[in-house]
């Protein structure tokens, strides 16, 4: 082929991608228009303030933050009421707890530091373990959470926060974190970095940690400005996220049709797409006090607008997803390509190479 063919070749590609780029970002900008949290980051600040986690960040409360993690962690694979309604009647699991359970010389070799516990194995309805000569005096079964993971899930943490953060998990995320202000090409690396260091936490999902960390990242990130950096660029992709992209056509016009699990985290997924597209839209427009570039915002505007919390538009109860949707009524359905889900979830389109 002729250099000539290429040349032009590649330009009709890079006009074609601007044009796909210009599309999605014009469509989710009025979404973010239309169901932005304009407050959003008061109102994280606002919530960690009234669990006493702004305190607990200036005083280097290790204790507290787990507390409040813990409780977050309990809400992972089932609806929120279901998991709320469980810890008033059950309470959770505090770290005072679980240090008095320990004592001097846990009987169980596992419970003996971070790096042993992997592969306790506890199961709540068989009432065994990896050890079941020690299960009679292990403490790790006492704790009344909804299932073993969770108390698995409770201890991993607290080892980790006591063996690897020195009890001090405010200065162990604060030295993590230390780079992405002066290095701020080096965000992107730096919040994969810090998920990659809490991934072998047992039971916690890479989302749950985002939504986790999102939240105390912007929440608590007065004075710390690395802080907010990393936590805005944080994406939280659920199926309400996910099928919107779908439906909308966005994920078919990139070539990044795909199942929702792993791959929305992956190369040309969800979450990367999103942050391209924020990349494209000044936060500022949205409140003086946003980053310019803030993806958390991008994807919370989209589950706003799907959700029944929010505007309840672009969801399953409201699009019968056998059909295309018809929903005239969408402030966005000039730009929506209306793409069936249910055949986009049968015959996903490999990403481009």
């Amino acid at each position: 082929m002729r250099p000539g063919t290429l040349r032009r070749r590649s330009r009709a590609q890079t006009s074609q991608r601007a044009i796909v780029d210009r599309q999605a970002t014009d469509l989710v900008r009025q979404v973010c228009d239309l169901a932005g949290a304009r407050d959003l980051i008061a109102n994280l600040r606002g919530d960690l303030d009234a669990q006493g986690i702004l305190g607990a960040l200036e005083a280097h409360d290790t204790p507290t933050i787990y507390n409040w993690m813990v409780r977050n962690i309990a809400y992972q694979g089932i609806s929120d009421y279901v998991a709320h309604d469980f810890m008033d009647r059950h309470g959770s699991v505090t770290w005072s707890q679980i240090e008095q359970s320990l004592g001097d010389e846990p009987t169980c070799p596992k419970l003996g530091s971070y790096w042993r516990f992997h592969r306790c194995g506890y199961d709540k309805t068989r009432r065994t373990c990896k050890q079941p000569d020690h299960f009679l005096a292990c403490p790790l079964p006492a704790h009344p959470l909804r299932n073993g993971r969770l108390n698995q899930s409770a201890y991993s943490l607290y080892l980790f926060m006591r063996d690897i953060a020195d009890c001090d998990f405010v200065g162990w995320l604060t030295s993590s974190l230390g780079s992405a202000h002066c290095q701020p090409h080096d965000v992107d690396r730096i919040r994969q970095a810090l998920i990659d260091r809490l991934q072998y936490l047992f039971g916690l999902s890479s989302k749950m940690l985002t939504m986790i960390f999102s939240d105390l990242l912007i929440g608590g990130a007065s004075g710390r400005p690395a802080w907010l950096e990393v936590g805005a660029g944080m994406i939280v992709v659920d199926t309400l996220v996910h099928n919107f992209l779908a439906r909308t056509g966005i994920l078919h016009r990139h070539q990044a049709n795909h199942l929702y699990g792993p791959h929305c985290y992956g190369a040309n997924g969800c979450a990367d797409l999103i942050r391209r597209i924020a990349s494209r839209i000044d936060g500022r427009q949205f409140n003086p006090a946003f980053p310019k570039t803030f993806p958390r915002f991008v994807q919370h505007a989209i589950w706003r607008y799907c959700s029944q919390q929010g505007l309840d538009i672009c969801n399953g109860n409201r699009i019968n997803d056998r059909l295309r949707c018809a929903n005239a009524w969408c402030p966005v359905v000039a730009r929506c390509d209306r793409k069936l889900l249910r055949q986009l979830q049968r015959k996903p389109i490999e990403p481009s190479q």
